[in-house]
Order: C-alpha cells, then structure tokens, then sequence
C-alpha cells in the first residue's frame, strides 16, 4: 500500500472550500460580520456550521451554493476562546496582516493606513465566502440566508464584495487563471502537475503529518483538527497601466504579447513557455491535463525560456536550484476577479474599482504564504537577480526592473510602475465543521 493511501484525511470535517477547486464559471461574494455579542456570535456559528459542505459531500445544504466560513484571531477572542488556546495558534495569524505590513511589502500606496475599511481592523470577525454558478443565482441564496443573520442583532454585517469567474477564467490583466494546484495526500483530488508528488496532508489541514514529518494542531484538539489558516488579500489592478506599459515597451502587437508571456510566463491563453516558447498555443492553455506539467531545471536553468523573474516562476519555482525548498513553501491559491472588465484595447484608466479577491489555504501561513511574498515575489535574490521584484505584483522598492535573459544579449525592462496595489486583507482560521459546532457551544 502507498503511502499516500496510507493517509486517511477526515474529510467529512473539513470545508470543501479547503480544498476543492472551484467550479468555472461562477458568482462569489465575500461578507465579513463583527460580533458585538458573544451569544450571538455562538449562534452563529451553530447557524453556519449547518449550511457549510464538507469535502466529503457532493452537494451542498444550499443547493447550487458553497459556502465557507472563517474566523479572525479577533473573532476566535469575541466568541470567548480562552487565551492558552489563542496562544497555541500561529503567530503571524494572532498579529493579523496589517501587522505584517512590512514583511508582506504592503508599504507606500499598499500599506495599511490606505486600506478600505474596515479591512485590517480589530472590527473584523468573522468571513463569510459564498459561491454561486451566476450572481442571480447567489443573490437569491443570500436573500433565503439574510433573515438567519438579520435576527442576529450582536452579529452585524460590516463589509462585502462581489465577485466573479469568467467562462474565460481569465484575471482582469487577460490571462488565464487558477491553473496549478497541488495535490494533497488524501484529498482524492489530482494536483494539475503530473510531475509533482502530492504533498503531505499537513502542509494545507492542521492535525496531519507535513513535509518536515511534523504535526501542527492549535489547541484543544477539537478547536484545530481538520482547520487551516487562510488570507484573503482585496489586489486593486491597474489594467489601462499594464496595458500602455507593454504597449509602450513593445515594437509590434507581436513583442508585445512575447512580452506580456515573458513577465508571466504563460501566454495570455494559460499556456506556458516552458512548453511552448516562441508563439501562443491557445488549445494548450485550455487543456487542462497539459497546460501545467513542467518543471525548470533539466531544460531551463537559466531561465532563457521562462525567466527566472516571472510571475509563475517566482511563486512556484517547481524543480529550479533556488534557495529555499520549493515544496515546503508550495500554497493552494484561490483567485477571484472583481469589478467591470475593461473593455479591450481601451489604454485609460476609466475610474472604475477592479481587481482579484485574492486567498492562500494552507497549514504554515509564515513558510508558505510569507516567505513567498517576502523572499520570492518582493526580492530576487533568491534566484541571483537581487533587488528585482516580482514584474506583476511585486511590491515598490524604487527600483522597479526585470530582467529577460536572451542570447545574444538579455533585455532588460526599467522603471516598472505599481501594477497592482493591496486594498486590505486579513489572516483567518477555517475551523472544521466539528470545531464550528464546538465554538456555537463554547462555555463562558
């Protein structure tokens, strides 16, 4: 027997928005609620712990609606979690993102003090995610679940935003998203790269083995088995700006899709470089089964396909001779795009707000979720390219360039404006549907 079915995950206790991908196309929304009064808060969570669908179930309480929910550190303090219990969780989760403003590269036009309110703040208890296959759909759902929080009078309402994937699954900038994810040891569910070997269970649910053959579990046991951290980040995308700068830095609508492929690493289609280098292949983006089986090393170490700098390549450096080990810091990323399209081939800013409700799923947010941001996407030295941040949404240090090898002599971009800003965003626990329960009867 493999090790891998060696490993039973419990999966009728944990949320299916832990680790099923999401369904395209589809209508999403996200509520966030403060608790003004710790019964209420309780009842709450009695109340969702009946609507949210575990990862063993094929249909959901709602019907066509997934729903999952997550609780602040704040929150967790709010429904009364006694302190020696806060203190067993991850510590960057009990500072909360703003917090971690500076280790995120959440500085300048990003840093806290510009947030939309009231992301980042104490007020933020409880995340409330629901997914729908169109926004009629969702709204309808929301209105059949509003009177189950409007009798809540200690439980208010205090943020939400509605988002959407296209039938495209592309992001506002045009390209192809939610392509990789790994598979998790005990899901059932294949990871996107055939080349990769599932990874441990406990990188992504607390209560599991993980990649270092340790076990994280926040205390009492019922409180963290079968949970995960999650961060969910509001990316502002400046889509007129990334246009007119590749236009710009272009000699012809050719070098200019190269271009946009090379600060990527995948054409706008979804498929990658490392597979097809010299033009788009749009029927390879689509192609779920192939457009993500690659690795660097063996063809590509120097990263004259793929360079090393590019988006892709920074946040999953695969197999490639980096500095740190690819699979302890490996993520499951869930992007989702909000706001009106800009309508293509328009070069100016209209005004309006769009972007990528963006959310980490794992068991380590400081390994995983910031060592990324911080050693891979806002510096390049881990790959030998220094100060180089990630081309896409690498944070404003003053020195905004990327680097494309290329023989005879590599091209080099300079003064790259902030293509993307953050809006806000906030750490979060996903209790399993057990520890749900168990706070709805928390004593005290």
């Amino acid at each position: 027997m493999s090790e891998q079915t060696q490993v039973a995950l419990e999966l009728h206790d944990i949320q299916r928005g832990v680790l099923s991908p999401r369904p395209t196309p589809y209508a999403a929304t996200y509520i966030l609620f403060r608790i003004d009064d710790r019964a209420h808060g309780k009842e709450l969570m009695r109340r969702v712990s009946a609507v949210v669908t575990s990862a063993a179930d094929s249909a959901s309480p709602l019907g066509e609606t997934w729903v999952s929910v997550a609780v602040t550190y704040y929150g967790l303090r709010a429904l009364g979690v006694p302190q020696d219990s806060l203190d067993t969780f991850a510590w960057e989760f009990r500072q909360g993102m703003a917090a971690r403003a500076n280790a995120l590269g959440d500085i300048y036009e990003s840093s806290p003090e510009n947030w939309e309110p009231p992301l980042g703040t104490p007020d933020v208890h409880v995340v409330l995610v629901a997914l729908a296959p169109d926004s009629t759909q969702l709204e309808a759902a929301i209105d059949r679940a509003s009177p189950a929080f409007d009798t809540l009078p200690g439980v208010t309402a205090i943020w939400r935003q509605n988002c959407h994937a296209l039938p495209t699954e592309t992001e506002p900038f045009g390209y192809r998203d939610g392509i990789s994810n790994p598979a998790v040891e005990g899901s059932g569910i294949p990871g996107t790269n055939q080349l990769e070997a599932p990874l441990k269970a406990g990188e992504f649910v607390l209560g599991y083995r993980d990649e270092l053959g340790g076990i994280q579990t926040p205390q009492p046991q019922v409180l963290g088995r079968n949970g995960t951290y999650m961060a969910f980040r509001k990316l502002h995308q400046r889509v007129a700006l990334f246009r007119r700068y590749l236009k710009d830095n272009s000699t012809s609508p050719e070098d200019e899709e190269l271009l946009a492929a090379k600060i990527m690493g995948r054409w706008r289609s979804g498929a990658p470089l490392a597979l097809s280098p010299l033009h788009d292949a749009p029927g390879l983006g689509a192609d779920r089964s192939g457009n993500n089986t690659f690795l660097y090393q063996q063809d590509d170490p120097a990263g004259f396909t793929t360079p090393g700098g590019c988006h892709i390549r920074r946040g999953n450096p695969r197999d490639a001779s980096v500095a740190g080990a690819p699979r302890l810091h490996r993520m499951i990323r869930r992007g989702t795009a909000y706001g009106p399209a800009l309508p293509e081939g328009v070069l100016e800013d209209d005004g309006a707000d769009r972007g990528l409700m963006f959310a980490f799923i794992g068991a380590h947010p400081g390994r995983q979720f910031e060592f990324v941001q911080s050693e891979w996407m806002n510096s390049g030295i881990f790959f030998g390219a220094g100060n180089e941040t990630d081309p896409i949404i690498g944070s404003d240090h003053g020195a905004r360039d990327f680097t494309i090898p290329r023989r005879p002599v590599r091209r080099r971009l300079h003064a790259l404006p902030q293509f993307v800003v953050t809006r806000g965003g906030e750490y979060c626990f996903m209790p399993g549907l057990s520890a749900l329960r168990w706070l709805g009867d928390l004593q005290g």
